[in-house]
């Protein structure tokens, strides 16, 4: 396959900081499966551990501080929450999962919530499944990729807190997490470093999540 050359490059990394400047706008929250709403334009759904930095990533990639709520509390996501990109592309912010300080039962709840969502959503193009990059895989994230790969959800890992690391951490971290998913039947080869604090990866990010805004059957 040849790869895009500058040209190319540059036009993708426009088109990705084009659309996610456009208006974005919390639409719905779903709290169970009868209140997901009616499914329309393509989506891309952000999945991760507690506490790993999905609000903070969404906000990043919007450029905005406040879209999705942030904070040091994990579990402090307790619904699907949908957002519109200028019309054009969903963005999905999901309950984290694993040391959330909740009930068992309300864990529970909220992990049905997603395993319906995941396997019954047609117009769910990727899932960006977040893996903080001091951490790496945990025994949880290995569990939704193993649901993923089942229901043939397409997912992308996306470090978070890169900046924490040295280059050579970052080097080590990439490289762990490409040999974790190697085998992955439903996992996208490409995985993206980002640190929502410094910004880095997010012009990446965006570019790889507006070509399915572009494409909407890739």
């Amino acid at each position: 396959m040849c790869q895009p050359g500058p040209l190319e490059d540059t036009l993708e990394l426009e088109r990705g900081r084009r659309l996610f400047a456009g208006d974005c706008r919390f639409v719905h929250a779903a709290a169970e499966a009868g209140q997901l709403p009616p499914a329309g334009l393509p989506e891309v759904a952000f999945a991760g551990r507690s506490n790993v930095g999905k609000s903070s990533l969404v906000n990043a990639l919007t450029g905005r501080r406040s879209l999705a709520r942030t904070s040091n509390t994990p579990g402090r996501t307790q619904a699907l929450i949908f957002f519109d990109l200028a019309g054009r592309l969903g963005l999905v912010d999901l309950p984290g999962y694993g040391y959330a300080k909740v009930s068992r039962t309300k864990a529970a709840a909220w992990t049905a919530l997603t395993r319906d969502y995941l396997a019954g959503r047609a117009t769910l193009r990727r899932l960006c499944l977040l893996v903080d990059a001091r951490h790496g895989l945990k025994a949880s994230d290995e569990e939704l990729m193993e649901l993923l790969d089942r229901a043939a959800v397409v997912y992308q890992v996306v470090l978070t807190k890169i900046d924490k690391l040295s280059p050579p951490g970052r080097a080590r971290a990439v490289g762990d997490i490409e040999a974790g998913i190697a085998r992955r039947a439903a996992a996208h080869p490409a995985v993206i470093a980002t640190s929502a604090r410094a910004g880095d990866g997010v012009p990446r990010l965006r570019a790889e999540l507006a070509a399915l805004a572009e494409d909407p059957n890739p």
